[in-house]
């Protein structure tokens, strides 16, 4: 049974990492991984008009910078409104108020939209907002991002094609230095904006839209069912009904939106959840229509892999958690043999193409690749240290448990974040565990074992050595 149970996650994960090859294989055999050159504005051109949309709770630290940001973006002034979506019951109220008023003075079209419930979250203030929005063309920016002036001269160009619906720019880090935490998350967004979103466009797949620093068309939004509190990824839940309604999305890898990552890990467990289950639910919702849809084979197989890619995680725990128990087994003359050990290890293949998706990314990205990517073990390290966190959270959404949209707290918020003592003492213990496994191969001389059970220890120690930090810091 044991030996049935890894064998099973081995093969996920190595199904997975495989597609990560094909990824990587994609971008190899371009010339360029972007999507081409910007068009460039006509002075004689009839610019639509657009509604920029700012959705806010509760982010005193960071709502007049995202409002001023968005207030300096160029375009014409008669075709342009900014909406502030403020669900707040903080002071960030106060901020937003005066910060409307500062730009209203200024001449720009400005509202404040508060609404009397926050019913639907997110997703319910963008259709509330929506409503009023006298943009044919809605641009979404979170709390936590700096959006460029450029970002509507370049992009509405584009909104010109009749069927194109959502067009989509790469996050980049104003504090992905700040820390080990902000690294693993700035490598694992890279890879995500560089590799698998230019591979899907490029390859024609289904891409989606990131909750924010995206451009729509509101006729896309509207023929597609709208913004719906139904998953905790309302962005990625109407993107496929939009291109399944036969909308297309376009990725533009050349324009950058800058944005703050989570500093702690309390935070990013609360974000890391939300992702996490929210694709579940939004999987649980849509691969029935996808594979029913009149759309290539290739597009049904990408999006279920998409849509059902945090599967990974329980397949990581159990890896950690079998991987020296099979091991001793073997070597006390009970385990599955070395046949078995021996077709277990294709699932290096995995590896490699999770490796080399970001090595493409870096290298697309950063100058200085070739020293980066020694980064990657300790990048490994930390995300399978997320395991246990994100497959609680996979596995609230197959009971299909209904819980409320929790905003990630920003690095200057200075927000308390509780995490589950569960969690972190089921973590302490697949530390303890992994450290013991790791010294019983080294004593047995079982070489070809050490690296993956290191890669093990590594995550989960990381994991309590953030615990401990942020635990001190809350007691001072």
């Amino acid at each position: 049974m044991l030996a049935f149970l890894y064998a099973g996650a081995m093969t996920l994960l190595a199904f997975y990492g495989a597609n990560f090859l094909w990824m990587s294989i994609i971008i190899a055999r371009s010339e360029k991984t972007g999507s081409g050159a910007l068009p460039h504005a006509k002075a004689s051109r009839i610019w639509p008009y657009v509604t920029v949309q700012i959705p806010l709770y509760n982010e005193a630290s960071m709502a007049r910078r995202v409002i001023d940001a968005c207030a300096a973006i160029k375009y014409p002034s008669n075709r342009l409104e900014v909406q502030v979506l403020d669900d707040s019951n903080d002071e960030t109220i106060r901020i937003t108020r005066k910060a409307v008023a500062d730009w209203k003075k200024r001449g720009v079209n400005i509202s404040r939209i508060h609404r009397p419930h926050r019913e639907g979250y997110k997703a319910g203030a963008l259709a509330y907002g929506l409503e009023s929005a006298s943009g044919e063309l809605i641009a979404v920016f979170d709390a936590d991002f700096v959006p460029p002036e450029n970002f509507l001269i370049n992009l509405v160009p584009l909104m010109e094609e009749s069927d194109l619906g959502m067009v989509q720019v790469r996050w980049t880090h104003l504090n992905a230095q700040s820390s080990l935490l902000t690294q693993m998350q700035a490598w694992s967004l890279d890879t995500h904006f560089a590799v698998e979103h230019v591979a899907r466009n490029t390859s024609g797949c289904f891409i989606n839209f990131n909750g924010t620093a995206g451009l729509w068309k509101r006729a896309c939004i509207l023929d597609a069912g709208g913004w719906q509190d139904d998953t905790l990824a309302e962005d990625l839940d109407l993107s496929y009904r939009a291109q399944l309604r036969g909308w297309k999305f376009r990725y533009i890898n050349e324009l950058e939106a800058p944005a703050e990552l989570p500093e702690t890990l309390g935070a990013l467990r609360i974000q890391q959840t939300r992702w996490t289950k929210g694709t579940a639910e939004t999987a649980r919702k849509l691969l029935r229509p996808l594979w029913r849809a009149s759309i290539p084979l290739k597009t049904k197989v990408q999006g279920t892999v998409h849509l059902t890619s945090h599967i990974v995680y329980p397949c990581l725990f159990l890896a950690a958690l079998l991987h020296p128990l099979l091991l001793f087994l073997e070597t006390s003359g009970y385990g599955p043999g070395k046949v078995y050990f021996g077709i277990m290890g294709l699932g290096l293949v995995g590896l490699l193409g999770f490796f080399l998706a970001q090595m493409f990314a870096q290298r697309q990205l950063y100058p200085d690749w070739w020293n980066r990517i020694c980064f990657f073990p300790i990048y490994m390290a930390a995300s399978m240290g997320l395991a246990l966190n994100n497959t609680k959270a996979l596995w609230s959404a197959w009971r299909k448990t209904r819980t409320p949209f929790e905003r990630t707290p920003k690095a200057s918020g200075h927000t308390s974040v509780r995490t589950s003592m569960g969690i972190v003492t089921l973590e302490i213990i697949m530390a303890v565990y992994s450290v013991v496994g790791l010294a019983y191969l080294l004593s047995q001389g079982l070489w070809a074992a050490v690296g993956f059970q290191l890669i093990f220890a590594m995550s989960y120690i990381l994991v309590v050595r953030y615990n401990i930090l942020e635990f001190r810091s809350q007691t001072r």
